[in-house]
């Protein structure tokens, strides 16, 4: 295959691909936008719903921004450097925000613990720190990384980046950050430990908020460290093919399953037979309370 064939198929994947995360971000925006307008507009706001909001149509933006540069609209490459490190520091923005979710639900199923909230976020500073450093050291120096504008045709122009360094660094870089969703998760599993013991003790079922909690803490662990696992890889010179679908995994899942995750609990405290569902979730009894006042509380409008 010619150099000008390998542009112009490189270019054709490109723009493949984002159609393809433009049509399925657009697609589950549909899919959830009448729960988004039940559970958010038409109700009281609360922490969670600001970050909802955040990752929901930030997510959007940086799905659609990450599928248009490159290829489908042509960027001049004076300004395609800049629109470059606007994505991938946005990208580190989002991260920082769906784990400040995680954190947040840790606080609502720990009872609402300012301590255990506070050594979180303080641990999660450390966490801001290393995706500044990285987004500088990777992303903004001219001597890791730089756009290339290609011509395949005086008609048929676009933007790619080429790498300089090898995926090491990205590779360090990341192991703080999965070592912080490792935390989160094993802080998950011990009070669904906990949980578990104490209705196993009381001959009741498991509450379902804190297994469909924990379960999504695991679930946003194994995409997390997918991502990071992709970031690193895309240092790596990977195929074309191998390339795009990598960056149509970490174009889409991200923005599909932070704010899915958060609405699907939304939409099970809805349908939920509890006689505080009209509070904020954060706030209802039928899954703070210890077990014992819980059932109170039920046997009392029964």
């Amino acid at each position: 295959m010619s150099e000008l064939e390998e542009s112009f198929y490189a270019l054709n994947w490109n723009n493949s691909i984002s159609v393809a995360v433009i049509t399925l971000i657009s697609y589950e925006y549909m899919l959830q936008f009448e729960k988004e307008v039940t559970y958010v507009w038409q109700r009281q706001w609360s922490v969670m719903t600001y970050l909802y909001l955040a990752v929901r149509y930030f997510g959007i933006f940086l799905a659609i921004f990450g599928a248009c540069w490159g290829g489908l609209f042509y960027i001049p490459e004076a300004v395609s450097y800049g629109m470059f490190l606007l994505m991938q520091w946005s990208y580190s923005v989002y991260y920082c925000l769906a784990e400040v979710v995680l954190i947040w639900r840790l606080y609502a199923i720990y009872n609402q613990s300012k301590l255990l909230l506070y050594v979180l976020l303080g641990l999660f500073l450390p966490i801001i720190a290393i995706y500044i450093a990285m987004d500088i050291f990777l992303w903004s120096r001219p001597s890791a990384i730089s756009v290339q504008e290609i011509t395949i045709t005086p008609d048929i122009k676009y933007c790619t980046t080429v790498f300089h360094i090898g995926p090491m660094p990205a590779i360090y870089a990341s192991i703080p950050v999965i070592c912080f969703d490792i935390f989160l998760v094993i802080l998950a599993i011990i009070v669904l430990g906990k949980h578990l013991r104490e209705r196993k003790e009381l001959r009741m079922k498991p509450n379902a908020y804190v297994i469909m909690i924990v379960r999504y803490h695991v679930i946003y662990f194994v995409l997390n460290l997918a991502s990071q696992i992709i970031m690193a890889m895309l240092w790596d010179d990977l195929p074309t093919v191998a390339m795009n679908l990598v960056l149509l995994f970490n174009d889409t899942s991200p923005f599909i399953i932070v704010p899915r995750l958060i609405m699907s609990i939304w939409d099970t405290h809805a349908n939920d037979n509890c006689v505080n569902v009209s509070t904020t979730f954060e706030d209802c009894v039928c899954w703070t309370s210890p077990p014992r006042l819980e059932q109170h509380e039920m046997d009392s409008r029964v």
